[in-house]
């Protein structure tokens, strides 16, 4: 049996929790806050980085550079919309978004947060698990395995969501003590 399709779906959980997890403010400067964030440039929305420089000169300020000066307006509603916690400041060359000190209660309730992803990730990762041990059984009710190979499928398939659900734990770990430690 191929588990390359269940590998693949697993994956593909790990890096979507991993890429919400780098939009997530641990008190330093991180420019992927921005990444869901689209402006409207000439009638079609466009995300930031791709219309403005975006720098990190200093660990809690990320400074916006439009190409376009005309943009700065809109960039700045649209982060406003984004409500991600932070009003940029325009002096009306660049936007500059200054992250405060967490304090130790929103560090925590941060901490919740990712959790509640991981743990939403490791759901998902099950379901993968479910979706590959239904389909071996399917093959085996056709002809296609015999009862040794569904059980050594539905095995194979166990270890793989246990070291997928240690990756989620060890990225859960490391976000965790990224923004407690900050």
């Amino acid at each position: 049996m191929d588990f390359s399709n269940i590998e693949e779906r697993m994956n593909k959980t790990i890096s979507v929790l991993s890429e919400n997890f780098s939009e997530v403010r641990a008190g330093r400067a991180n420019p992927a806050i921005l990444n869901k964030i689209k402006v409207d440039y000439y009638g079609t929305p466009t995300p930031i980085n791709q219309v403005a420089g975006i720098s990190v000169p200093e660990a809690r300020l990320i400074v916006i550079q439009p190409w376009d000066a005309s943009l700065l307006k809109e960039i700045e509603k649209e982060i406003l919309k984004a409500e991600i916690g932070i009003n940029p400041n325009n002096d009306g060359k660049v936007i500059r978004l200054s992250f405060p000190e967490l304090t130790e209660e929103r560090r925590k309730d941060l901490v919740k947060e990712i959790k509640k992803m991981a743990e939403d990730s490791k759901v998902a990762i099950r379901s993968i698990r479910r979706d590959g041990i239904d389909e071996a059984k399917a093959k085996q009710k056709g002809g296609e395995l015999t009862e040794d190979e569904l059980k050594s499928a539905e095995d194979q398939i166990q270890k793989l969501t246990d070291k997928k659900v240690a990756e989620i734990d060890a990225l859960l770990q490391s976000k965790e003590k990224d923004i407690m430690s900050v």
